[in-house]
């Protein structure tokens, strides 16, 4: 299994969209860095689900139920690709990027180095703690 995180801004899609939805496509990626970790996304995958508006903030887990396909908003056939997702729960305490950012177990999180990325990998040990704290 593999950890993920996703980001997206509230207004424009929440963790609460998804909640309502049940399940729903993750598209609209178009960053060739991201489209690749979309690639390698399979189905049980947990994902965290980061705010990244105004509160900036991890407020739920998430799991792929579908693997890669090809994006449907991609008239053009560019490669772009999509995943589903499916909620598993909010978070009773989201994590916000100040107290991300003083974690030591969190210094090496790819979205402190590689901030505009929207999908990025984690570490189990990283998933763990951040679930532990945010539980």
């Amino acid at each position: 299994m593999k950890y993920w995180l996703v980001k997206s801004e509230p207004e424009t899609y929440s963790f609460e969209d998804l909640t309502k939805k049940g399940e729903d496509v993750w598209d609209g990626i178009r960053n060739f860095q991201a489209r690749n970790y979309l690639r390698e996304m399979e189905i049980g995958d947990h994902i965290l689900f980061y705010h990244s508006g105004k509160k900036k903030e991890i407020v739920g887990v998430a799991k792929v139920s579908a693997s890669a396909f090809p994006d449907p908003g991609d008239s053009q056939n560019k490669g772009w690709l999509a995943v589903k997702i499916k909620p598993v729960k909010a978070l009773s305490k989201p994590m916000g990027l100040e107290e991300i950012k003083a974690d030591d177990n969190l210094r090496d999180l790819p979205m402190l180095k590689q901030s505009r990325l929207s999908v990025m990998p984690v570490e189990k040990p990283q998933f763990d703690h951040i679930i532990k704290i945010s539980s």
